[in-house]
């Protein structure tokens, strides 16, 4: 069924663009377009908005830009297989190698740098925002919506940068630069698989382009498609230490059916049909479930993209320009049967006609082997039209105003799910027959093999789920140079945006009301509104003076009002010293803030009795000197109070009074040229968040409370939680995410470029090293700071101390190369003791090689080969799949890549 409507959307994207395509040819003449010295002379760089002649530019940051040759000798077909390598990208990030990933939406695609999170680091699209991205209510750009052959380059601004973008640029921008002028056509196609011939991948690309005197037009065609990793191929089980050494373990849900008797006695039923005793002890090495062949270490997913960019010159100083994107993905993911008595207790009589043990008992769990795998589907389209005008007024000033618009809209499929309350039906033998064709036919759930096709029929469904994401916005923007110092001119850029953001996630009925046998969910709907105006300054101060070539004094500053939360400043304060022309000082200090994301905020809020302690039950019985006892007597407990049950009634959810996260960042480095070939870089940052947010349990909530001398705690607040002012009890407990955590996280950059010769061919040596100082976390106020330094973390993936990217390229003639080394550093599972197996992950290096030949100017072919040693992953007791951090390491082995372009 998606396969059919990825045709008919290529079909219809096509005559899109044919259309735009058709419209530019009666605008452009078939002259070459004479590109203005004004445009040329002019730039602006990912950090700034001032455009300022080339020789002026300041420093504005530790910037790494990966250009379109690079791309191409990655052989990558995705964007975020580009991001991920970088030194600066750390901890989780979704990208389609990895099995599960659901904090975005399954089958999307994001960048994390310094491993603050995906949201903590904004993606901008030709220096514009970009809507969020996945299956609904996301908090993150879905990069599956821009081709890798479209990217002219990339730019990764490692520095906090709210006083410039806006909100979400806290570990840095991405800011991605699409080809937008071409004469004549490009095409190129892609083939490649591991060396076990799996996981194969393809792609193909066609764009092509008209310039003249009245403007230009480019359109482009995008289509990339990979295939499946089985997870048993890479790693046959899911291991553990047992009497130390490895061993395979496995799930407790078997497909027998492990229980629980009425005397205590744990107990599987029959996993081999037709044959042994009906039931025996429970045995995790005999009856556990190996999950691994049921899923993929890499899923398959396919993406199809349509763009068109267009200018119109109105005047010899003022163009009109269009962006046009499309981007449809499919992608799915293999999952284990579902399992039984996870969502729901299912309670077996002692006389129920199939039972064998003659004692009542709980299944506890019960694996449905006999429907077969589940599998995710997701279906995602992402439509993003910008159209604006721009302009000079003299020499000095540009001006330009646009319109965003972007909406993603999708749908996800769970196969095989059980509908809990049919199962309920098919065990009451009051309600179902065992008659051929019976509407409610009974089941038999204790023992592999004994459900029927009928049973499976009647309680297996799929579940639908909806959803979406869409930005509205405009903005305007001018930059020039005020007037002239003694050390040059004063530059300065000023601007205004509105935006609207939008979520919404509708899931399937069945899973809003609680019956399907997955994790309940409520339907997610929210908006909120910015509105900014921004000023920006680039002085001179100094030049042509003793140590003091030059000395730059850069700010900005931010007024950002939102319709949730009110009003945020920001700012941003940096030198840029050139001591002498070789070498330069650089630093930078600002603030920033990350806006609660649609979920954060609007999520659905519901009510669950949640266990739970209560540190004022029996609390008169302390000593009169503990803090609890005294905390419990001043909060109104009455003495004797005891409270009923282990349960209390919890709030979950989002929490519409969340506030913006704060940031304070620093940084500061050198450049030292000393010579035209080589350049190193040096720069340290430091990044501090205030105000994070983070969902507390109620138990913790109540136990920092009440341990707290005098109540002063933010948990203490009427927000947190209530109490019955008779009896006691607390009539009002929430677990919603809180502005509660801070973090803080330092380290160095370190980057080197060489050019050189070596046997006749031009070289060149480029390598960034990223070293992580500190980072820790303090989850609330009180709390022990969680120290990720060097750790593994499973859930959070990996802050190894080291990470580097290093690449030598060759050229000679119509031959070309390259060698690439991807460093990854020790680090120790957070969760391991020491000595245990795989408590800590070596330093590993992935080695990959190019090599392509140019037959002409208008032919090339290149072959790759990555992961060149076929180095796997090491073992990570904090596993997340795979037995290994599938966030950090590579599951797919070698693999090779063939390229073939042409252009007229």
């Amino acid at each position: 069924m998606m396969s059919t409507k990825l045709s008919y959307t290529a079909i219809a994207s096509a005559v899109l663009v044919l259309a735009n395509n058709a419209f530019a040819q009666q605008t452009a003449s078939a002259d070459a377009a004479q590109t203005s010295t004004s445009s040329l002379e002019r730039v602006q760089v990912t950090g700034s908005r001032i455009n300022l002649k080339q020789a002026q530019i300041s420093g504005v940051g530790p910037v790494t830009v990966i250009d379109a040759e690079a791309i191409q000798r990655s052989g990558a077909i995705s964007a975020e297989t580009l991001l991920q390598r970088l030194p600066a990208s750390a901890g989780t990030a979704g990208n389609q190698t990895s099995a599960y990933w659901t904090g975005n939406g399954y089958g999307t695609t994001q960048v994390n740098l310094r491993g603050l999170g995906i949201n903590r680091t904004l993606v901008l699209l030709n220096g514009r925002r970009v809507v969020n991205g996945g299956t609904g209510a996301n908090s993150s750009v879905d990069l599956n919506m821009i081709p890798v052959a479209l990217i002219e380059r990339v730019e990764v601004l490692k520095d906090g940068a709210s006083a410039i973008y806006g909100a979400d640029a806290v570990a840095g921008v991405v800011n991605i630069i699409t080809k937008t002028g071409l004469k004549g056509g490009e095409a190129s196609v892609r083939y490649g698989q591991t060396s076990r011939g799996d996981g194969d991948e393809g792609a193909a690309d066609l764009s092509w382009g008209l310039q003249g005197a009245n403007g230009s037009v480019l359109g482009a065609i995008n289509y990339s498609e990979s295939g499946a990793i089985n997870m048993a191929s890479r790693a046959p089980c899911g291991l553990a230490e047992v009497n130390g050494a490895l061993a395979c373990t496995g799930s407790s849900s078997t497909i027998g059916g492990r229980a629980l008797l009425a005397n205590g006695k744990r107990i599987n039923f029959n996993q081999t049909p037709g044959s042994g005793p009906a039931y025996e002890p429970y045995s995790a090495a005999k009856h556990n479930y190996n999950s691994n062949p049921m899923l993929n270490a890499v899923n398959p997913i396919k993406r199809l993209g349509l763009s068109t960019f267009g200018t119109l010159n109105l005047t010899e100083e003022t163009q009109l320009y269009t962006e046009i994107l499309f981007s449809h993905r499919e992608s799915n993911q293999l999952a284990t049967p579902g399992a039984l008595g996870v969502y729901r207790a299912i309670n077996i009589a002692a006389d129920h006609p199939t039972n064998p043990t003659g004692q009542s008992l709980v299944l506890q769990r019960r694996r449905l082997e006999e429907a077969g795998p589940r599998f995710f589907q997701q279906e995602s389209n992402i439509f993003r039209v910008v159209a604006g005008v721009k302009g000079n007024i003299g020499k000095n000033w540009d001006w330009s105003a646009n319109v965003n618009w972007g909406r993603n809209t999708g749908i996800d499929v769970t196969t095989n799910v059980a509908n809990l309350d049919r199962v309920a039906l098919t065990l009451d033998r009051s309600k179902c027959s065992t008659a051929t064709g019976a509407a409610i036919p009974c089941g038999n759930y204790l023992g592999y093999g004994n459900l029927t096709k009928p049973v499976m029929d009647y309680i297996l469904t799929n579940l639908r789920d909806t959803g979406g994401n869409e930005q509205k916005g405009a903005s305007a923007n001018i930059s020039g140079e005020l007037f002239e110092l003694p050390a040059g001119m004063v530059g300065f850029a000023a601007g205004a945006e509105v935006r609207k953001e939008s979520g919404w996630r509708n899931p399937d009925s069945l899973t809003v009301l609680g019956i399907a046998n997955t994790n309940a969910q409520d339907p997610i709907a929210g908006e909120y509104t910015a509105r900014e105006v921004y000023a920006e300054f680039s002085v001179p101060l100094l030049k042509k003076l003793p140590f003091i070539d030059s000395l730059h004094f850069n700010t900005a500053a931010r007024y950002s009002d939102y319709s949730m939360f009110g009003s945020k400043s920001t700012y941003k304060a940096g030198l840029d010293w050139q001591v002498v022309p070789s070498l330069k000082l650089r630093s930078n200090v600002s603030s920033a803030f990350r806006v609660p994301n649609i979920p954060e905020l609007y999520g659905g809020v519901a009510e669950g009795n949640l266990t739970t302690t209560d540190p004022c039950s029996n609390w008169s019985s302390l000593p009169a000197s503990s803090v609890v006892a005294q905390n419990c007597k001043a909060a109104g407990v009455p003495a004797g109070y005891t409270q009923l049950g282990n349960t209390i009634l919890t709030t979950v959810g989002g929490n519409p009074a969340l506030k913006p996260e704060d940031a304070k960042t620093l940084t500061a480095g050198a450049v030292w040229s000393p010579n035209k070939s080589l350049t190193l870089t040096l720069d340290y940052f430091n990044i501090k968040i205030s105000n994070a947010i983070q969902s507390v349990d109620g138990s913790t909530k109540l136990s920092v409370c009440y341990n707290t001398p005098g109540l002063n705690h933010l948990f203490c607040a009427p927000s947190s939680f209530t109490r019955n002012k008779t009896t006691g009890e607390i009539d009002f407990l929430s677990s919603q995410p809180v502005n509660a955590a801070d973090e803080k996280i330092s380290g160095f950059d370190i980057g080197a470029l060489y050019e050189f010769k070596l046997a006749g061919f031009d070289a060149t040596l480029n390598a960034e090293v990223s070293h992580l100082k500190n980072y820790q976390v303090r989850p609330f106020p009180g709390a022990d700071v969680i120290d990720y330094t060097g750790k593994i973390t499973g859930g959070r993936g990996s802050y190894t101390q080291w990470r580097s990217l290093s690449s030598l390229t060759m050229a000679k003639g119509p031959w070309s190369g390259s060698y690439t080394v991807q460093y990854i550093g020790a680090a120790d599972d957070i969760n391991a003791e020491p000595g245990d197996i795989g408590a800590k992950a070596p330093g590993l290096a992935y080695h990959s090689a190019q090599l392509k030949y140019a037959f002409s100017k208008k032919l090339d072919l290149a072959f790759g080969v990555d992961n060149l040693f076929n180095k796997k992953a090491p073992f990570i007791q904090s596993y997340t799949d795979a037995n290994t951090d599938t966030m950090t390491y590579d599951l797919q082995g070698r693999r090779w890549h063939v390229r073939a372009g042409y252009r007229w």
